[in-house]
């Protein structure tokens, strides 16, 4: 395994050495699979809030996800760049997404608007100076598959994942599309062909996804390993789901948001998710109690809950299709497996009941902001505030799990509160591959990692915390160091400042009482902000 680039002390050193160490043991004994780089699978779920599953205090049955848990390891401080496309260039990269292109959503220029946001970090798409994952471990000898949600760039073949490194795709381009018909822009494409319209009965994005990939790997061979990235697009709106898995949660939901956040706040600390003392956030002040709401009200969003209960179901037990084919072709035990979502909960289109009307639940034909409300996305998001694209804890934390037996079997269940984040990801695959990262790539030069491994997290159960970490979408920006984070609102240059460890719910802003605090992390955070491309961005 290489050493890590950047030397992080004494202790990250020896952490480093002992993982390789355990690394090289199991892949030089056992029968002759256990000899070749690991497999890698690399499994990210769409607008899921953190406490979703059932391995982070959900309710919904996540048996095959809470066993891989059960197996690997669950991280307690991984963040993510609380927005779809941000957090997938970051993951792809190892950079932070400005430095890719990615700090925005939209493409500039696009076909219908010659605009420029006035900066490269705003470009929507990624750029030549940022390589991929699959771009580095298919130099290495890796077979790279794709399947389900890009969002990295689709105005021009040039961006699609077939130029960027994976050797087949099958999925959709664009943001989100129907489950069941998905058609016209957001469609699906296999490698660099649309399919114009899908006629199959029975389809369903999260099954379809799935069995691509097992047929990707089905015909992988032996010669080589392969690294498959698989992004549902689920619990992602439009509210979608097999009516046999919505029934299983009809009735589930009436108890109401309020009972739901207490219980899965109640399961978290049980399980040492989080610290006993946190307080769990305030209700959202546009939602109401639940015993406010008519009994009719509380029907229609209590099944629009269920049919979000049902597609993360659905991913659950497609999962467990998956790791089942794994196991039947003796591939589990050298296959690396992580789990993880793009950002918190989604409480678009920021209504207190949910976006649009009833009809528009399970229609084929309609691939838009049909959704489950603000009420039930701050109980996906127990204990922490606000929702995706805010860099609050609700908007940036992520379930993460990581499961590798050799690295992880004698450690099942394992919690580590280690403060980590989506830019880490690309450095442990090259680490656990030992691949180097390259300097250039087909050309062009490429900027240096700004992740690191968390290998040594996962072997000694801890790591030294990385000094800062820092944030920026749709002008909130946000730093972290130490016990302290500061949360920025570039618009009116307001900011709160929140003592996290003590309360990373983020129920007490301490900006007046730690000025000097205040001062010195917004100066850092503008000495990043200019060095990452973020400015002069302001919407």
């Amino acid at each position: 395994m290489m050493y890590l680039k950047v030397i992080f002390g004494i202790l990250i050193i020896f952490s480093t050495q002992s993982c390789k160490k355990d690394l090289e043991t199991n892949h030089t004994s056992g029968n002759d699979k256990s000899l070749s780089p690991p497999n890698i699978i690399l499994i990210m779920v769409d607008d899921m809030g953190w406490s979703d599953v059932g391995c982070y205090g959900g309710e919904i049955p996540t048996p095959h996800i809470d066993s891989l848990a059960a197996g690997g390891i669950r991280f307690t401080h991984f963040y993510n760049n609380a927005r779809c496309c941000p957090t997938r260039a970051s993951l792809m990269t190892g950079l932070y997404a400005h430095q890719t292109g990615i700090g925005q959503m939209t493409e500039t220029p696009r076909p219908d608007d010659n605009s420029d946001w006035g900066t490269p970090g705003y470009q929507g798409y990624l750029n030549q100076n940022s390589v991929t994952i699959a771009e580095v471990l298919g130099s290495q000898g890796y077979n790279t598959y794709m399947t389900g949600k890009w969002h990295l760039g689709y105005h021009g073949k040039d961006k699609w994942p077939l130029q960027r490194g994976f050797d087949k795709y099958y999925g959709t381009l664009a943001g989100a599309s129907s489950y069941f018909k998905p058609q016209g822009d957001r469609g699906i494409t296999e490698n660099n062909e649309p399919i114009k319209d899908i006629e199959q009965e029975g389809y369903y994005t999260t099954d379809e996804y799935t069995n691509k990939a097992i047929e990707y790997i089905e015909g992988n061979g032996e010669e080589k390993p392969f690294f498959l990235y698989l992004a549902y697009n689920a619990p992602h709106w439009p509210l979608q789901a097999k009516e046999e898995d919505i029934a299983l949660f009809k009735e589930k939901y009436l108890i109401g948001w309020d009972s739901i956040r207490q219980a899965r706040f109640s399961r978290q600390k049980e399980m040492g998710l989080i610290n006993k003392n946190w307080k769990l956030s305030p209700r959202d002040e546009r939602v109401r109690a639940w015993e406010n709401l008519s009994p009719q009200e509380q029907e229609d969003v209590a099944y629009r809950m269920a049919v979000y209960a049902a597609q993360v179901y659905a991913v659950d037990y497609n999962i467990g299709k998956l790791r089942d084919y794994l196991k039947s072709k003796d591939l589990d035990k050298n296959t690396v497996i992580m789990f993880l979502s793009d950002n918190g909960a989604c409480a678009e289109m920021y209504d207190e009941l949910g976006s649009k009307s009833a009809g528009k639940i399970n229609d084929p034909d309609f691939s838009g902001a049909v959704s489950y409300g603000i009420g039930w996305a701050n109980a996906s998001n127990t204990p922490f505030f606000e929702y995706k694209v805010k860099s609050y804890e609700g908007g940036i934390a992520t379930p993460f799990i990581f499961n590798y037996s050799p690295l992880t079997s004698k450690k099942g269940g394992d919690i580590v509160n280690t403060r980590s984040s989506i830019r880490d990801v690309m450095p442990a695959i090259l680490d656990i591959t030992g691949t180097s990262y390259p300097e250039t790539f087909k050309g062009n030069e490429i900027y240096r990692l700004e992740g690191r491994s968390f290998l040594p997290a996962v072997e000694n159960g801890e790591q030294p915390d990385q000094e800062y970490l820092f944030w920026e979408h749709q002008n909130i920006g946000a730093v972290q160091k130490d016990d302290w984070k500061l949360v920025i609102h570039l618009a009116d240059n307001t900011k709160e400042l929140y003592h996290i460890l003590d309360d990373r719910t983020e129920t007490n802003d301490l900006s007046e009482h730690y000025p000097e605090v205040v001062d010195q992390l917004f100066t850092k955070w503008e000495n990043w902000a200019t060095k990452h491309y973020v400015f002069p961005k302001r919407l």
